[in-house]
């Protein structure tokens, strides 16, 4: 039986845990006398919103079993995003890094799947990992992909409970044609569905006119077609074409559940972008690193400058 098979829709009921150590929540409770920590506090740390695991987390395995333990006892559900493949974010280079060996990938992965259980969680896999093929050779193209399938498998495996979405970038990075090969070759079938959007700024109509074509394809193709969900943290004014940190964007509508899924919409709007985070060193967070919280950034965000 497949992961899609065995993982009900996601519960009209579900609501999503909020991260009380968030970038956000973090820089409200040490600035409480800052005359921005209002806005942020109500318009983005009091918000649910995805925490990010990488080689920052520690040991994996323990971290996010403490982070997932801490969400059951709120009796809500964590999102949760892996985001440690070797050689990420290859095209953008902002976010470099990502374990140094596939070896070292496949343990890591085994350890956050393993961390989730058999607990209720959601999963968003490898945001950039299918969307940036053309920086990468046929040969590491080919090893992320075996890496990817391998990461699915064993979120199957080890956390059979987990609505997993494999990323497959947005409407902008590549084609409906190639992303639906990429995601069959990258195991889709073993999981919930896919995400689109991650970290950028489309609106939810763009992106779900991308997933109608991508399904599309699959179907093409012979694969089943896959629910999605969207990543609505800075969608609120669409995009002006600018990736990283553009100026006069929004926030957009907070993690929510579809409650009247038809084929053609996101079983789920996410904030998995932090807002107020660093997308890098460029556009108006000149000077900030990508994931380092800018409450000016997160301001921005509320007010739409």
């Amino acid at each position: 039986m497949s992961a899609a098979a065995a993982v009900k829709p996601l519960p009209k009921t579900m609501t999503f845990y909020v991260d009380p150590k968030s970038g956000p929540a973090t820089w409200v409770a040490q600035n409480r006398t800052d005359s921005r920590a209002a806005a942020i506090r109500s318009g983005v740390s009091s918000k649910p919103m995805a925490r990010w695991f990488g080689t920052w987390s520690g040991t994996i395995k323990p971290a996010v079993n403490s982070y997932v333990t801490a969400a059951a006892k709120k009796r809500k559900t964590p999102v949760l995003v892996a985001y440690n493949i070797p050689g990420r974010d290859a095209c953008g280079g902002q976010s470099a890094g990502g374990t140094t060996a596939g070896s070292e990938y496949r343990t890591w992965i085994k350890g956050f799947a393993g961390g989730i259980g058999q607990r209720r969680a959601v999963v968003v896999l490898e945001p950039d990992a299918l969307a940036d093929f053309q920086c990468l050779s046929s040969a590491q193209a080919s090893t992320r992909q075996k890496l990817l399938t391998y990461a699915t498998a064993q979120l199957h495996k080890s956390a059979p409970k987990a609505y997993v979405y494999l990323d497959a970038g947005n409407s902008n990075y590549a084609s409906a044609s190639a992303m639906s090969g990429r995601l069959i070759k990258s195991g889709l079938k073993n999981v919930r569905g896919f995400s689109l959007n991650v970290s950028n700024f489309h609106t939810t109509a763009q992106e779900n006119a991308f997933a109608v074509k991508l399904n599309a394809q699959l179907r093409k193709r012979g694969a089943k077609t896959k629910p999605y969900v969207i990543d609505t943290s800075r969608n609120g004014a669409g995009s002006n074409g600018t990736w990283c940190n553009p100026g006069g964007r929004r926030l957009g509508v907070t993690s929510r559940v579809n409650q009247t899924p038809k084929a053609n919409q996101p079983e789920a709007r996410l904030w998995i972008k932090t807002p107020g985070e660093s997308d890098g060193n460029c556009g108006t967070a000149a000077g900030v690193a990508a994931g380092v919280f800018d409450p000016q950034l997160a301001v921005n965000l509320v007010r739409g400058n």
